[in-house]
Order: structure tokens, then C-alpha cells, then sequence
């Protein structure tokens, strides 16, 4: 059956690759590589969606701001969030939002479509092997805490007791999926 799918990632690669392999599998899809294209495809395309790929981070945009204009378009439209950075925090804001799956990267593709198809109500993921590490623990508070403000450095960096340069130093060492292979 063919769906009709937006991808929006920034990482060029990666979204051109994903646009092959889903078109191969006979799917229809639509590119962006920002949330300004995003909103662009969405002005300007009038059939509707039924899956939406989302990166999470997408050089200054968040992905996580594309979920309601999708879902504006596309009410009956899967959303699911594609991060290399994945948190507890972040995941539960995006199924706050309105998006049906939530997945780290690196993601192969029959990941991707069985993530879009799930059902979240009656399927339960698998637990990890492992209690997350330290590091991601702290990741995800920061994360939450900075969910809590809004994206406020200065008033999470006050919640959390440091200084806002210190936070900032820590976001920028964003953890990748490889540092926590354990936890997966």
C-alpha cells in the first residue's frame, strides 16, 4: 500500500537515503531539510500525510515545534521523531505533542516503518539490558528540566543549580547514540 510520507532531516545523507529506500518500498515521498521547508511542503501540498519522519534536531530548529503544523495538515497522520540524541525527557514531549513512535538513531529502515506502524496503545518496547549510565541519566534531567522552562537556558541553569555558561558547556557536549550503546 502506498503512503504518502515527509521526511525532514537536515543531515543530507541521511535524507536523501531514506527517500530511496522509501520510494523503493513504493512509497511517496516528500523532503525537507529544515522546518522553514517543512512548513513550505506543508502550505503548498494538499493531499494529505500518512507518516512524517521527524529529526529532533535540526541545526537551530527542533523538530519537536513541526508536530502540531504536521498534525494541522495531516490529523490522521503517524508522526515519528528520529534522534541521535534520545532522552526519556524529549520522547515523552514528542508523545505529548501528538507523535505515535519515538526512535535513536542509527535506525534501519524496516526499524523505521515497524516504528510508524506500531501500535503504542497495545505494544510495549522492549526494556534494555542495562540501567542507563551516569552520564545519561544526567542528560535526560537536563533535558527534562529544560523541557519544564521551555528551552530556557537561564532559568533551567537556576533549577539546576549551576551557571548558565556551565549548562551550556554541557548541552554542547551532546552525547551520542556509540556512548551509550549499553543503554540500547
Amino acid at each position: 500500500m502506498t503512503q504518502q510520507i515527509l521526511v525532514v532531516e537536515d543531515d543530507d545523507a541521511l535524507r536523501t537515503q531514506l527517500q530511496r529506500v522509501l520510494t523503493r518500498r513504493d512509497h511517496d515521498v516528500v523532503i525537507a531539510s529544515c522546518a522553514e521547508e517543512c512548513r513550505a511542503v506543508l502550505a503548498t501540498r494538499s493531499a494529505p500525510l500518512d507518516a512524517a519522519i521527524l529529526d529532533l534536531n535540526l541545526g537551530d530548529d527542533n523538530g519537536l515545534d513541526l508536530i502540531e503544523p504536521v498534525l494541522a495538515h495531516s490529523p490522521k497522520c503517524r508522526i515519528l521523531m528520529l534522534t541521535g540524541y534520545g532522552s526519556i525527557p524529549t520522547a515523552v514531549a514528542a508523545t505529548r505533542r501528538g507523535a505515535h513512535n519515538y526512535l535513536t538513531k542509527p535506525a534501519s529502515l524496516d526499524e523505521i516503518l515497524g516504528a510508524l506502524s506500531a501500535n503504542p496503545d497495545t505494544e510495549t518496547p522492549s526494556l534494555p539490558s542495562a540501567p542507563p549510565s551516569l552520564e545519561r541519566l544526567e542528560w535526560e534531567h537536563i533535558q527534562r528540566v529544560l523541557e519544564e522552562h521551555e528551552g530556557n537556558i537561564s532559568a533551567a541553569a537556576r533549577t539546576l543549580g549551576i551557571h548558565r555558561r556551565t549548562l551550556q558547556r554541557r548541552l554542547k557536549k551532546r552525547p551520542s547514540a556509540d556512548d551509550y550503546s549499553r543503554d540500547y
